[in-house]
């Protein structure tokens, strides 16, 4: 990329964009388990669970005024005993992988979350999805385990891998 890529935390006005990208996963890709477009009502309802300290963070990587891409770390589980853990998860814009913006974005992401209390990274993979998975292990994500035909969209049932990694 010839320009600089911004990583810096989510606004309210980044939200159009945001939801623009994930959409696109939701109609075309099998990378989320959503099967209906997200509503910006409730787009500002998930906005609102991410913070700018602490260890649930949205990031987002930005050319000028266009969003690339985003990372989430976001609650792995509602009980409490999970607190130190995180889900994470990158979506880029369109025509925007395997270009270093998934990169980017985790670079910062994890470099924030080391100075939280967070002791495990989690991220869930729906297979097949090649990328995604190099990304993980670039990042020190170990593969813990594998939920056959764990979701279904399209008319089939897909496969989610898990990767954790050590934060803390």
């Amino acid at each position: 990329m010839a320009d600089p890529v911004e990583i810096r935390a989510a606004t309210d006005d980044d939200l159009e964009q945001i939801n623009e990208i994930y959409n696109h996963y939701v109609r075309d890709s099998h990378c989320t388990f959503d099967v209906a477009p997200v509503t910006m009502p409730d787009r500002r309802v998930w906005f609102n669970r991410y913070a700018t300290t602490g260890r649930y963070r949205l990031l987002m990587a930005m050319m000028a005024t266009t969003v690339l891409g985003y990372a989430t770390s976001s609650p792995y589980h509602e009980r409490a005993a999970y607190a130190s853990s995180v889900q994470t998860s990158i979506y880029t814009a369109a025509g925007m992988q395997r270009r270093g913006v998934g990169s980017a974005l985790y670079a910062a992401l994890f470099e924030l979350l080391a100075d939280e209390d967070v002791h495990r990274a989690y991220g869930g993979i729906a297979l097949p999805n090649d990328a995604s998975i190099a990304l993980h292990q670039r990042f020190g994500f170990t593969r813990a385990g594998c939920f056959t035909e764990q979701g279904r969209k399209f008319g089939r049932y897909w496969d989610v891998v898990w990767y954790e990694r050590a934060v803390a």
